[in-house]
């Protein structure tokens, strides 16, 4: 059983009520936030390992707080949303969702979903090997980043994202396949996300001799130097 905290923002209190049990039966320890105010102040108080986020608060613009809250922490976030657009889901992958659910859901499909992201972004060591193209090394393990020797800070995705070039050096990688390997989930049309993720780890890769070069059309690829 685990004794991951989870705060579940959510003003419907059926819906809080339901999805509390559901994740309270898988193991999950979970607080319950009725308001943006109380988020806030539990998420800074509990300090969760992942966040169950409602977009439609009635005190709160959702995509907002999705965004205040990944930029006190890199704290995984599932959001739950009541609209379909396709503005809005992409909306909150840009602002760093980790996925989402459109209500009405599956109880059990948003425990499976919760399980998963924490399997990926649970912070035990890895057993990768390091890998090195360039200057650019990557370990796995320790989750360091160095561009020759200086350390270089991403973020959770970033990271999953220079790994996944990283093992396929040379090879186009679609934007659809990074996102169903990086972020877990695969949803054709809404992969702008990965654009925004890889413009922002190109930033960080200053001094980097291997580039991340667009495929127009298709995706991209990381190219090794020489």
């Amino acid at each position: 059983m685990t004794t991951a905290r989870i705060v579940v923002v959510e003003d419907d209190a059926s819906v809080a009520e339901l999805v509390t049990l559901y994740l309270r039966n898988a193991g999950f320890i979970v607080e319950h936030a009725p308001s943006g105010a109380r988020a806030r102040a539990l998420f800074d108080e509990v300090k969760p390992a992942l966040v169950v986020l409602d977009l439609g608060l009635p005190d709160a613009n959702g995509i907002d707080l999705l965004k205040e809250l990944r930029a006190r922490a890199d704290t995984p976030v599932i959001a739950l949303t009541a609209r379909a657009e396709d503005a809005e889901r992409v909306a909150g992958l840009d602002a760093g969702m980790d996925d989402y659910l459109t209500k009405p859901f599956n109880p059990r499909e948003l425990v499976s979903r919760v399980k998963a992201i924490l399997r990926r972004t649970s912070g035990m060591p890895g057993t990768g090997r390091v890998l090195e193209i360039g200057n650019v090394r990557v370990d796995p393990q320790r989750h360091e980043v160095r561009v020759a020797d200086t350390v270089v800070s991403l973020r959770a995705k970033e990271f999953e994202l220079l790994e996944a070039f990283c093992r396929q050096p040379g090879i186009v990688l679609t934007r659809d396949k990074l996102l169903e390997d990086v972020w877990g989930f695969a949803y054709p049309g809404e992969t702008r996300t990965v654009d925004v993720h890889v413009k922002q780890l190109r930033d960080k890769l200053v001094g980097a001799d291997a580039k991340i070069e667009t495929v127009w059309g298709v995706g991209y690829k990381l190219v090794p130097p020489g």
